[in-house]
């Protein structure tokens, strides 16, 4: 049954872009309001990649949920996982507490997905979290200081090889910092590896980088990738990773690429709460294991339960379902805020309509592709949309700031200042050695 109390119980699931900016339009409001997360902040992932490359510190793009959220007065924050959920008793529980509520939202996003192999993992890890991104940035330039110590000259490029599955926005901003990154001021830090020699190569199962995008942004993406000196294998399937190579299939023909460092970013799949949602309550799933909602994100099974972000499978207006990106759970966000207010006084509620302003990727300094309200660009006018743009998303003022100075900084000096390596004596691939003597120095 719905409470009876005066104000309406809210629980949002999830501290990202969805679960936040629906917080944030209710914070207003006279409702009890619960945030709960697993992580104490709110990240912003488009900018990881900068973080996995050490352009930017891990500092820079979270931002603490209560100090976005967490002083208005209805507005309740709980670090924790959501481990069941009882539509009928209409509560959700987290660790030893039960919290209930008359209104649920679900917005715990997605993770990798490495289509059945999920073997690869320790091999090739994937960008979604802030471990995932120092994870990433110890293996990239322990790489580097593996080569300057290798004297046998095969094993010292499979040290400078960087393999990233996968030419999505995420692949194509990988390849484009870790090419700029050997080639920029790594090549005069180093005395016994010339790591302008260094290969990164992208590898793309469909016939072009950036699919989404359209064909005339994605072929000058291509070119502007092989500018940098990135290798693009387009219309390969991989077919196995290893901790020192990565076996790829071109129509009949394998080919094996010695690598020490790979780096996933070809498909993620939705959180495991969604398949708690369909158990729980009937929910459809699709093939990716998000849960299919109306188009006012409500559960189709029940009028309670909204689901947003990389979560929801929700259709646009032409049927197809809306793209996992930042922008879409913004406006979900939004949306649904208002649209539980308009519901708490039983004033019809619109469906949710995405607005498409365009998307966008950055390749390199100066190097981007842009598609806006039906405008095209690459390049530098590209580039400066994008940067502008993503330091303008970030949440906080303080994070801006810090962005706007180290982008400055690095922009004119080409140095990137937060290159540590953390946990490098970790037996984890690549770092899980077969010779007895890179086993000694991992331990030291």
């Amino acid at each position: 049954m719905i409470s009876t109390v005066s104000k309406p119980r809210v629980v949002v699931i999830g501290g990202g872009f969805g679960g936040l900016y629906t917080a944030l339009n209710l914070g207003k409001t006279s409702v009890e309001l619960t945030l709960i997360d697993k992580r104490n902040f709110h990240l912003f992932q488009p900018l990881l990649y900068q973080v996995a490359t050490g352009e930017i510190s891990p500092g820079d793009i979270p931002a603490p949920l209560r100090a976005i959220v967490g002083r208005n007065p209805n507005t309740r924050v709980i670090l924790g996982e959501v481990t069941d959920i009882d539509p009928q008793a209409h509560w959700v529980r987290v660790g030893d507490e039960i919290v209930e509520y008359d209104y649920l939202v679900v917005a715990t996003g997605a993770s990798h997905h490495y289509f059945g192999n999920d073997q690869w993992q320790p091999f090739a890890p994937g960008l979604k979290t802030v471990e995932d991104a120092l994870e990433m940035r110890r293996r990239i330039y322990f790489a580097l200081e593996q080569a300057e110590q290798e004297s046998d000259p095969e094993r010292q490029q499979a040290w400078l090889t960087f393999t990233i599955v996968g030419a999505g926005p995420t692949g194509v901003e990988l390849a484009g910092a870790i090419a700029e990154l050997t080639r920029g001021e790594m090549r005069k830090e180093f005395r016994n590896v010339d790591t302008t020699k260094a290969k990164v190569i992208l590898i793309e199962g469909m016939d072009r980088v950036l699919p989404p995008f359209p064909p005339e942004l994605s072929a000058q993406a291509q070119v502007q990738l092989e500018g940098l000196g990135v290798t693009v294998q387009t219309k390969a399937m991989v077919t196995d990773i290893q901790e020192d190579r990565v076996v790829f299939k071109t129509g009949d023909d394998l080919h094996e690429i010695p690598s020490r460092t790979t780096l996933w970013a070809a498909g993620v799949k939705a959180s495991p709460l969604g398949k708690l949602l369909a158990q729980r309550t009937g929910a459809e799933l699709d093939r990716i294991g998000r849960v299919i909602v109306q188009p006012d994100l409500q559960l189709p099974t029940d009028p309670n339960v909204y689901v947003l972000g990389d979560l929801a499978h929700c259709p646009d207006q032409a049927g197809n379902p809306l793209p996992g990106v930042a922008a879409v759970a913004m406006q979900q966000g939004a949306y649904l805020g208002k649209a539980l207010k308009r519901r708490l006084k039983s004033q019809p509620v619109d469906p949710f309509r995405y607005q498409d302003f365009g998307s966008m990727a950055v390749i390199g300094r100066n190097a981007a592709v842009a598609r806006l309200a039906g405008i095209r660009l690459s390049g530098f006018p590209a580039w400066l949309v994008w940067a502008f743009i993503h330091v303008w998303y970030l949440i906080e003022f303080d994070s801006k700031l810090l962005v706007m100075v180290q982008w400055a900084w690095t922009y004119f000096n080409q140095k990137r200042g937060t290159r540590l390596i953390v946990n490098h004596h970790r037996m984890s691939a690549p770092a899980a050695m077969t010779n007895p003597a890179e086993k000694e120095l991992a331990k030291s």
